[in-house]
This record gives C-alpha cells, sequence and structure tokens, in this order.
C-alpha cells in the first residue's frame, strides 16, 4: 500500500453571515461549505473532526467531536461528501484549519488534513 491509497481532498467556501453577527458585540459569523473527496485507490469513512479557529486576537477555539453533520459519511473511491456548518468568532478577520480522522475499508487509520483558509469580512482583506 501506498500513500497514493488514502488521499483525501478537502475543498473549501466560507462566507459571512451578516444577519446572524452583531459587529457591536464582537460576534462576526461565518458559514462554510466543505468538500470532501477520496482521490485515493481505498474506500474509507470519516470518524472524527478536528478544527482549530483562530480569531485576529490569537483566540484560539479547538472543536473536536465525531463525523460532521452529524454523519460519518464513507466515501468510495472518487465519490465526494459536500455539507455546511458555521463558525463564530469574536474579530471580523479568523482562519480555521484541522483535519478529518478518516478509516480506511482495510482498518488503516489516517488523517485528511485541512489547509488553514481565511475567514473574513468582504473588503475587510485586500
Amino acid at each position: 500500500m501506498s500513500s497514493a491509497d488514502y488521499d483525501i481532498r478537502v475543498d473549501v467556501e466560507t462566507s459571512y453571515v451578516e444577519g446572524q453577527s452583531s459587529p457591536d458585540e464582537d460576534r462576526f459569523v461565518f458559514a462554510y461549505t466543505i468538500t470532501i473527496r477520496n482521490e485515493g485507490q481505498v474506500a474509507a469513512r470519516l470518524l472524527t473532526r478536528h478544527w482549530v479557529i483562530t480569531d485576529a486576537n490569537g483566540k484560539v477555539q479547538e472543536v473536536r467531536g465525531e463525523g460532521v453533520v452529524g454523519e460519518q459519511p464513507h466515501l468510495e473511491p472518487g465519490q465526494g461528501f459536500r455539507y455546511s456548518s458555521g463558525a463564530v468568532i469574536e474579530t471580523p478577520v479568523g482562519s480555521m484549519q484541522g483535519s478529518y480522522r478518516m478509516e480506511a475499508d482495510d482498518g488503516h487509520h489516517f488523517d485528511a488534513p485541512i489547509a488553514p483558509f481565511t475567514l473574513a469580512i468582504p473588503g475587510m482583506l485586500h
């Protein structure tokens, strides 16, 4: 088995949720949509998630839990799973990163990294 057998791609799209945010109270709500795609050779199930959310003040929130949106999707090679969720931070700009713990059908456990991505109110970053 090679690392190419276990290859989970994670793509992220983010948006600012103005209607749920309250800048006067340091409450900034962001939605994100994640697409997870199995680009490896072996089917795998997403077991757990681990997020590190950092705001512009350096405040860090860690989130760990089973599955995503109440599911533990099982992805055959070439198959994808898409879901949306959200994060609340105290500043207009922040970042998120993390990983998904995966279990391949052959019993092999591995982490699918989620590269850092930015949470920002439109126009805040140039």
